[in-house]
Order: C-alpha cells, then sequence, then structure tokens
C-alpha cells in the first residue's frame, strides 16, 4: 500500500471548522506488523513519555478458518519494528475481540473461534496483560460471553461492553467490568437492535455507539442479515454505573457501515470520529452475507458531543474496514491492520494528525 493515505477536509471550528476550504494531508508511515492482521483487538499506552501500540489475535491474510490467530504484537513509537509478545492464551485462533488499556494495565475482552466446519464459538475468556512482565492474567468470565462488541471506559475504573455476537444470535446487553472490584455487572440494555459489528466510543462518561448488522429470523426460511442505520448517545454518572442514560440520534451521513473504526477525541469539544468500515455487511472473509465481495470506506465522520451534530471530515484516499478500534493520543490517530480494497488483509499503520490550536488535520511530525 503505497502512500498509505491522505485526507480530505472540511476546517471547521474545533476539528471541523466554519469554512469550506479543503487540504489533502498525508498520513504518515509507521512500522508494519510483522504479519497482516485484521479483525484484531487494538490499544494504545502512554506511561511518562513513552507510548505503545498493541495489536492483539486476528485474522491473517489467508482469511480462512485456519489463519485465525492468537498472536500479539507491540510497537514503541520512535522504534523501527514490532515485538511480539506472549500469544494470548488460548488453543486454537480468535478473532473479533476488543482491547481497552486503564492505567498501565491492558485488558483483552473475547472474541470468537472459527472451525473447520465453519461453527463459530463465542469467547468468555478476557485477561489483563501486564506490558512489564509480557503475562497474561485470567481475568472473572465475561458473563454472556460476545465477540464483535463496543468496548471504552468510564472514570478510570468501568469497562463497558456494547451489543456483540453471541454463539448464535446477537445480544443487547450492556455488560460492564469494575476493575476495582473484580466483577461483572449488567447495565441499561442497548436501546437499538442488537447487533455485531458496530462501531462507537466514548469521551469521560460520554459515547456515541454506530450501525452494525441484526440477525432477521423469519416466519419462514432461513434466516439472514441486515444493516443497521441507527445511532444512539449515552451517558452515565460514575456514581451510578449500572444505569445509562441513552438517547437515539441522527444516524451519520450516508449508508451504514460495517466495523468502522472508532475514537474519542478531546480538543477544543469532545468528538467521536468514525473512520471506514464498509456499506456490504460481509463475513469474516470479506465477503458479504449478499455472496458480494466487500469493499472499503474512504470516509471520515465526527460527531459533535457539544453540537450534537454530524460532520463529514473528509475522504480517506484509500478505504478500510474491518477494525476494532480508532487509536487517540492528543491529536494523532492510528489504524492498525484491516482489509483494504479486493478485500486484502494489511499490515499497515497508519496514523493522521490534527493541529489542536487550529483544528485542522496536519501532517504528523
Amino acid at each position: 500500500m503505497k502512500k498509505i493515505i491522505s485526507i480530505v477536509v472540511l476546517i471547521i471550528y474545533g476539528f471541523i471548522g466554519k469554512g469550506h476550504a479543503q487540504e489533502i494531508v498525508p498520513v504518515k508511515k509507521l512500522a508494519s506488523l510483522p504479519v497482516p492482521m485484521t479483525n484484531n483487538a487494538t490499544t494504545i499506552l502512554q506511561s511518562g513519555n513513552a507510548v505503545t501500540l498493541f495489536s492483539f489475535k486476528g485474522l491473517q491474510q489467508g482469511k480462512s478458518w485456519q489463519d485465525t490467530s492468537l498472536e500479539s504484537f507491540s510497537l514503541s513509537l520512535g522504534d523501527k519494528n514490532w515485538d511480539k509478545l506472549a500469544s494470548v492464551p488460548g488453543n486454537i485462533g480468535e478473532l473479533a475481540a476488543t482491547a481497552i488499556t486503564l492505567g498501565d494495565k491492558v485488558f483483552v475482552f473475547g472474541g470468537y473461534t472459527v472451525a473447520e466446519d465453519h461453527t463459530e464459538i463465542s469467547i468468555a475468556q478476557s485477561y489483563e496483560y501486564d506490558p512489564e512482565t509480557n503475562k497474561y492474567m485470567l481475568m472473572p468470565e465475561i458473563p454472556v460471553a460476545v465477540d464483535d462488541s463496543v468496548s471504552f471506559t468510564v472514570a478510570d475504573r468501568y469497562i463497558y461492553l456494547i451489543s456483540g455476537w453471541h454463539n448464535s444470535g446477537n445480544v443487547n446487553l450492556s455488560q460492564v467490568y469494575d476493575t476495582f472490584e473484580n466483577k461483572w455487572f449488567q447495565a441499561t440494555p442497548y436501546p437499538g437492535h442488537a447487533v455485531f459489528g458496530h462501531a462507537g466510543a466514548a469521551v469521560g462518561n460520554r459515547f456515541v455507539i454506530c450501525d452494525g448488522v441484526e440477525k432477521i429470523v423469519p416466519l419462514e426460511g432461513r434466516h439472514h442479515y441486515q444493516a443497521v442505520e441507527s445511532c444512539f448517545r449515552g451517558e452515565v454518572n460514575p456514581d451510578t454505573p449500572h444505569v445509562i442514560e441513552w438517547h437515539r440520534i441522527q444516524p451519520h451521513p450516508g449508508k451504514p457501515l460495517y466495523r468502522m473504526a472508532a475514537g474519542g477525541y478531546r480538543g477544543q469539544g469532545d468528538w467521536i470520529v468514525f473512520v471506514g468500515g464498509s456499506d456490504n455487511p460481509y463475513n469474516y472473509n470479506g465477503i458479504g452475507y449478499d455472496n458480494n465481495p466487500s469493499e472499503p470506506s474512504n470516509t471520515v465522520l465526527a460527531y459533535s458531543m457539544d453540537n450534537n451534530k454530524w460532520h463529514i471530515v473528509g475522504s480517506l484516499e484509500q478505504g478500510s474496514m474491518d477494525h476494532r478500534g480508532l487509536l487517540v493520543l492528543g491529536d494523532q490517530f492510528y489504524i492498525i491492520g484491516g482489509m483494504m480494497k479486493g478485500q486484502k488483509v494489511s499490515n499497515k499503520v497508519a496514523q493522521f494528525c490534527l493541529d489542536d490550536k487550529s483544528g485542522n488535520l496536519s501532517p504528523c511530525k
């Protein structure tokens, strides 16, 4: 993937500005993953001046049941190569997990396995990973095993898993892990259709979740999968973490998108940023449930938590899909792996940046 990405930006106040000038901004290319990986759980950890990117498990370039992987890697920003980590514990490969950083620890939740007969089993086992020792500690199992869920943190204590897939169908659960008490509890369920492959993120105690796919089971005939066009914002009072105040918001511009990368940004205002995805929901191999190959979107969208409005930020030179998160550090945004045009599994790491003073996207230094 050459000249990996460039972005056309509408400049407005505090991230997406008031004007209509357009600018093409190249995305910085970082060290590539040792192997191409998609549907991998990614997160970022800052400790002092050191910043580390992580990728846990996923699906490698063959895209068959045999190509699910437990391999995990880390990259210290500034280094030329990724380090291979101890693999996430397990007997066979897994994909569609979610990873979260809280303090100096990294948490890896769920995912699913694929058998030779294409049977998919959701994983309840979750792990706390210690970067200092390169070891995993088994956590209490997720009450209802989920994959393709949306995760975020609140109050530097609670980790939320919203909706997702459980073995043979979607769940609308909001499952919460209390890192202080080392236990799970249930919060207000997701009010939309139970979905998987949705995307979302939080800033502080506010969050937005969009799209995904629901399973349709007719009275007669076979079940099928349908994209969901809906977005909800939620808010949690840390004193009552089991109560989520959900509100339906306007869907984002364009068609619903499956497996976007999403991250929360706090600059001049609070934003939830969505990148890529596909408008044709697909199985793990990138082939749509309609049997047509799925192609990635190159759209960059952002929702203003302060103004309750959507903005089309711009377009990427190359689209990508099959993501588990958009990593955010200050004014820097990272996408690790995923699928590119032609359902090609990628080992690329893309970084684009934001000038917090002007609110414009800018080349990363």
